[in-house]
């Protein structure tokens, strides 16, 4: 089974190719976001230790779950509180990833175990898995898709972009490069390629 790293920046179309990949291939789909919303779920590991960091109000809503629309707008506007979360999150993010490859590894059922985020590069993941691949979409392409799925201001999409990591520095640290910026099609005809090498 290889273990694989999906990375790149806002827009290019993670999505669709993560649902290309399961649909066609014997594989795992595995994603950041998820694994860090279930560890910060009241009850499990990151939860105390995130609620309790110098927040300016409760982060705890009504349910006695975290508002994490509430969180996000927070860390962003905090570069401490962001930072001192991705510390608690990120280690325990990667030990459950590492974890459930493990599993996988030991049942044999899959050929592919493909892990997705934006900050796989910043966060190490490099040294991690067998493989990284750069999803990529002109920054045209991006910034429609951004108007179109997230009602995106043209402002917004260019900061947002400026924001992260070029272009040049993902194919810099990664193995492979799908162009997402066709149709499906286009970008299922790669992954194919791609993965019949392996």
């Amino acid at each position: 089974m290889k273990f694989i790293g999906i990375t790149g920046g806002i827009g290019a179309g993670k999505s669709t190719v993560l649902s290309l990949l399961k649909e066609n291939f014997n594989c795992k789909v595995l994603l950041a976001d998820e694994v860090a919303a279930t560890l910060m779920q009241a009850g499990n590991q990151c939860f105390e230790a995130v609620v309790s960091l110098p927040w300016p109000e409760s982060i705890v809503g009504l349910d006695g779950q975290i508002n994490r629309p509430l969180m996000a707008k927070l860390m962003f506007a905090d570069d401490n509180l962001r930072k001192s979360v991705n510390a608690i999150v990120h280690p325990a993010v990667e030990k459950e990833v590492l974890n459930q490859v493990e599993i996988e590894r030991k049942k044999h059922n899959i050929e592919y175990f493909f892990f997705e985020a934006a900050l796989l590069i910043e966060c190490g993941y490099g040294k991690l898995v067998d493989e990284m691949w750069y999803i990529y979409a002109t920054e045209e392409v991006r910034a429609k898709r951004l108007m179109e799925s997230r009602g995106y201001s043209m402002e917004r999409i260019k900061n947002t972009i400026m924001s992260q990591r070029s272009d040049a520095s993902f194919r810099e640290h990664t193995d492979r490069i799908i162009d997402n910026s066709g149709d499906k099609d286009s970008t299922l005809s790669q992954l194919k390629a791609i993965l019949s090498e392996e």
